[in-house]
């Protein structure tokens, strides 16, 4: 094949369509060796110095496509985009064309602030980011030939960069697999490749054509890691040696692939590489929602009440600045800013506390409002290791014996096989063993683990009088290729390999041990003497538990979280470990992805809310049940560490990984932790829950009091024959309690807000609002009586100067209350001192009362207040708090039956 062929499709050839396009769905076999070799126009001694030069040009440099971090000023314009933020604006630009310049200048500031702190809070979190891309090997080891075609090829090193498909590499332990190579040569070879999958064990690799084995969906990741012939960049080498072919480099391997993208099916507006989310998250969502209820009732006021002016009092246009006042009334002003505040307070104490970046403040609500984690279970309801569960004879019976003998094999294998280190199997069977007991043999030669095998035999003296003269043999590995090697009648072996599949059922992972004894010798030991063996038991393993996970899901149980975990695990395995920390799992709450292939969305979507596991899941299944869980309402995250977790991570309302994690995943998650550890993820829920509480309590007490306002002015408007509040009293009135509310982001909500996700749904608000709302403008229409009476008195001053008075004191006075009596939860101001919301209460009281007889008084078009006036008064604010009171413990009531959020 011509090189022209080569440079032609993505990734080079027909082996780059295997893991470069996740988009395809169609079967297709893993190419031989022979064709990979043919499609990429190269052979085992590799390319010519000249033909790698001219694919260099012409493919690119072998680099991850990096990712460019938002500036300062960008992210300031996009957080003008916030639909809240462009509503102020507009209003905004109505104050200052009705030369309302006091309220214009007031919006203007609160826009800048709030589009400030947004910027400043994703800024940090940019930075934090930076400098976490370094999964990707600087050098490799290449065999390249001088351009002559009978010159040996000479192995060297060269910059990763340089590399391009059809060089030809070498790999050994604890190198980085430098680009997706299809394997030519390979010895005991396993990588690691958590960066990819996630899964702690290595994995063996194998070069064998085994063509009836490799047909597989080109869009089944997990099935493409899972293929013995192929290694990925982004993996590792644990141990043995390889020589393969780069099958494709740069932006066509699978690692960049993922990198840039956009196989995601929903979910929020994440900041990773590649296209995004197409779909808006929760809090946009719900924001967006409240946005336009807002703009609709701030369109409606203006013309109502120009309307209402004109027709019964006969004013005209110069009630449009009142008109304009009394729509910004309506509007929470401070919206933007407290919930930026409360949302950096948030993030900014996660970061410091906890080593959790919130990448998006718009994140950190969303993380609140989660009631269904997905997870995986290895790493994070189990550490990466395993740990010896039990030592059984072949009676099924406990028997320490086979425990010493696996830990012979392990030990010397480890030594005399010059491994860089035991595999996790080994090194628990070694934490769990006797070490002075292993020193009492000599070793004398090893046949190290071979996947194909699938087994590895320590041979072993004893310095013992009589034993001189005997080596013996100690096998462990795989339980059928161990029994098939040891002289047992078939129904023995056929008893013993039941009972092992019985402890694999129960989610254990079992290894078998066998010996044998021969004359000692000197040439050495092959495969070839790996029989005859006396069968002498199994060893069982469970994953070890992660130390926090019981303790973090008993907290995540509290906060109304859902833990499912989609695993590619053997379902028995899984399940054992739920069942290990105390999560229970009932016999039709565990799902095999075979079952779920056969599951229309809605069959899937029914079954999902009573699943704890899905086994055996492909990045697909976890998309798709991360997709499912959204769609019937749930507000997901997933927590993944892999490339093949992308899908998934995409699909879900909030990504979260570990900072360990690959690199593009980290990039692609919404959250990232310092550890794959639950109890980092229970804080993170428990401070977007502190921040969406404050903010729903925010939004409650002002859109309620604001609401009442308005109905109020518009009635006054009707009845008096002067303008109820002079625009500069609104105004006024409007930046005080604006200033007062900026405690709800310094406010502790009551225990009971941070039990259940904190979700602002704009219908339950709308209807809120409206109930406690229409209860204030019965309050401030019972002041008018109030007024009406006191200043038909003796000495009562100018009408219209003291109804502007007493309405602005009692405004400020029973917005107070709303502060305190709508912030928390029944029984929530036991045993609390006064806090932030008390002490700006009371100062929103102080002004309310001082204002109208001190000297500034006067400037403003106040009064002072005849004393009848503020006993009434009094017994008008008693009524309105115990109103409030029972209103909201009803509502409370009704809440907790539906078991919904604020």
């Amino acid at each position: 094949m011509a090189d022209t062929e080569v440079a032609g499709t993505p990734g080079v050839a027909g082996v780059a369509t295997v893991g470069t396009h996740p988009e395809s769905a169609a079967p297709t076999a893993v190419p031989t060796v022979l064709e990979v070799l043919r499609r990429l126009d190269s052979g085992p001694r590799g390319l010519t110095e000249a033909q790698a030069e001219e694919r260099l040009a012409r493919l690119g440099e072998n680099t991850v496509p990096a990712r460019r971090e938002a500036s300062w000023p960008r992210l300031f314009v996009r957080s003008l985009r916030d639909p809240f933020t462009a509503v102020l604006g507009c209003l905004g630009l109505v104050s200052a064309a009705v030369f309302a310049w006091g309220t214009a200048l007031v919006i203007l500031f609160l826009v800048v602030v709030s589009c400030a702190l947004r910027a400043s809070g994703e800024h940090r979190a940019d930075r934090s980011m930076a400098g976490l891309r370094e999964l990707v090997a600087t050098t490799a080891t290449v065999l390249r030939r001088a351009d002559d075609e009978d010159v040996a090829p000479a192995a060297r090193e060269v910059p990763v960069s340089e590399l391009v498909p059809g060089d030809v590499v070498r790999l050994g332990p604890g190198d980085l697999v430098p680009a997706d190579v299809r394997l030519l040569r390979a010895s005991g070879l396993t990588l690691h490749q958590a960066a990819l999958t996630g899964e702690s064990a290595p994995a063996g690799k194998n070069a064998a054509d085994v063509p009836e084995a490799l047909n597989v969906p080109t869009g089944s990741v997990g099935g493409l890691f899972e293929q013995p012939q192929l290694c990925f960049q982004g993996s590792s080498v644990a141990s043995g040696s390889a020589t393969a072919i780069v099958t494709a480099t740069g932006a066509h391997t699978r690692f960049a692939t993922a990198h840039g993208g956009g196989t995601g099916t929903g979910g929020g507006t994440g900041t990773g590489g590649g296209t995004g989310r197409p779909e808006a998250s929760a809090f946009d969502r719900s924001v967006q929602g409240i946005s336009w209820i807002l703009i609709r009732f701030m369109l409606l006021t203006p013309p109502l009440v120009l309307m209402a002016n004109a027709a019964l009092r006969g004013r005209g246009l110069e009630t449009l600045p009142f008109a304009v006042a009394v729509a910004v009334g309506l509007t929470p002003e401070m919206l933007p800013v407290l919930v930026t505040t409360c949302l950096a307070r948030g993030a900014s104490t996660l970061a410091r506390a906890h080593g959790v970046i919130v990448k998006r403040l718009p994140v950190l609500h969303d993380v609140g409002a989660v009631d269904v984690l997905c997870l995986d279970k290895t790493g994070t309801l189990t550490q990466d290791r395993p740990i010896v569960h039990r030592a059984l004879g072949p009676d099924g019976q406990d028997d320490p014996e086979v425990l010493h003998w696996a830990a012979v094999n392990a030990w010397w294998t480890l030594q005399l096989a010059d491994l860089p280190e035991p595999d996790a199997l080994d090194e628990a069977i070694l934490d769990a063993a006797d070490e002075d007991e292993l020193m009492a043999y000599d070793g004398t030669a090893a046949i190290p683990f071979d996947p194909a095998r699938r087994l590895a035999t320590a041979v072993i003296r004893t310095p013992a009088p009589g034993r001189l003269g005997v080596h013996t043999l100690v096998v462990k590995g795989d339980v059928e290729a161990v029994s098939e090697r040891c002289a047992l009648a078939e129904d023995e072996r056929i008893r013993l390999r039941g009972l092992a599949a019985r402890q694999a059922e129960s989610g254990l992972r079992v290894l078998a041990v066998a010996t044998a004894e021969r004359p000692a010798r000197t040439r050495p030991y092959t495969p070839a003497d790996e029989r005859g063996l006396t069968f002498r038991g199994l060893v069982t393993l469970r994953d070890a538990l992660a130390p926090t996970a019981a303790d973090a899901l008993n907290v995540l149980t509290d906060q109304g979280v859902t833990v499912k975990v989609l695993t590619g695990d053997h379902p028995g395995t899984a399940a054992r470990a739920c069942r290990d920390l105390g999560i229970p799992v009932a016999e039709d709450a565990l799902l095999t992805a075979d079952r779920i292939d056969g599951l229309t969305d809605a069959e899937l979507a029914a079954l999902a809310r009573r699943t704890t596991v899905f086994a055996r899941c492909t990045p697909e299944h976890k998309a798709r049940i991360t997709t499912v869980l959204r769609t019937a309402g749930h507000t997901v995250g997933f927590l993944g560490d892999g490339v093949n977790d992308l899908p998934a991570l995409r699909a879900a309302d909030v990504g979260i990984a570990p900072r360990d994690a690959a690199d593009v995943v980290r990039e692609g998650a919404d959250v990232v932790l310092a550890e794959k550890d639950l109890t980092s993820i229970a804080h993170a829920i428990g401070a977007g829950r502190h921040a969406g509480g404050n903010i729903a309590t925010y939004l409650r007490a002002t859109l309620s009091s604001n609401l009442g306002n308005v109905i109020a002015m518009l009635c006054a408007g009707l009845l008096l024959p002067f303008l109820p509040m002079l625009p500069a009293q609104v105004l006024l009135q409007n930046l005080c309690f604006d200033a007062a509310q900026l405690a709800f982001a310094y406010d502790r909500p009551d225990p009971s807000v941070l039990r259940r996700p904190t979700v602002l749904r704009p219908r339950d608000l709308l209807r809120f609002i409206t109930g406690f709302g229409v209860l204030n403008a019965v309050a401030d229409l019972a002041t008018f009586g109030a007024l009406a009476l006191a200043l038909h008195g003796p000495g009562t001053g100018d009408d219209e100067a003291a109804f502007h008075s007493g309405w602005f004191t009692e405004n400020l006075l029973t917005q107070a209350l709303v502060m305190l009596l709508l912030r928390i939860g029944r029984r929530g101001a036991e045993g609390r001192g006064p806090g932030p919301v008390a002490w700006a209460a009371a100062a929103l009281a102080a002004i309310g009362l001082l204002l109208p007889p001190s000297p500034l008084g006067p400037l403003l078009g106040l009064t002072p207040l005849p004393a009848v006036y503020y006993l009434l008064l009094a017994a008008v604010l008693a009524l309105y708090a115990v109103g409030l009171l029972a209103a909201r413990t009803r509502y409370e009531r009704r809440r907790a039956r539906r078991g919904t959020s604020w």
